[in-house]
């Protein structure tokens, strides 16, 4: 996608296209490997100095409100941070701390959604510990 692309994306979603915004959208699609909020500061900084922390954060919220990027809340109580927005969960590698995605069927997920309750969002933000790596 090309920044002029994500611009067009962020202004049909209501989002003022400002380049920290650009920039941490830009970085989130390119690695999709659900970086926290501090990662995506430290990879942006050296191209951005001027950028700061509260930059990154703001940006990430409105972002997330804008439904353009999940938001992964870890049992370790760290956000992580997700481009794709398409139905999938997550699994927890709790010896590595990575962050593994996994299909969902479109059609089970419905059928799992108590009467009177709604699905928000289209992406799972579950997840669970579970043994990626070994030790």
């Amino acid at each position: 996608m090309t920044q002029k692309q994500m611009a067009e994306l962020l202004c049909e979603q209501g989002i003022r296209p400002t380049t920290q915004r650009l920039a941490v959208y830009d970085y989130l699609y390119r690695h999709r490997t659900h970086p926290s909020a501090d990662t995506v500061y430290e990879a942006l900084v050296k191209k951005h100095p001027t950028f700061s922390k509260t930059t990154v954060y703001n940006s990430l919220h409105a972002l997330v409100e804008a439904g353009l990027v999940l938001e992964l809340a870890m049992d370790t109580g760290e956000r992580h941070y997700d481009a794709d927005t398409a139905l999938h969960g997550h699994f927890h590698c709790r010896y590595c701390g990575g962050i593994a995605d996994f299909s969902l069927d479109e059609r089970l997920v419905s059928q799992l959604i108590p009467v009177g309750f709604q699905r928000k969002g289209r992406g799972s933000t579950s997840a669970a510990s579970v043994p990626i790596a070994s030790k």
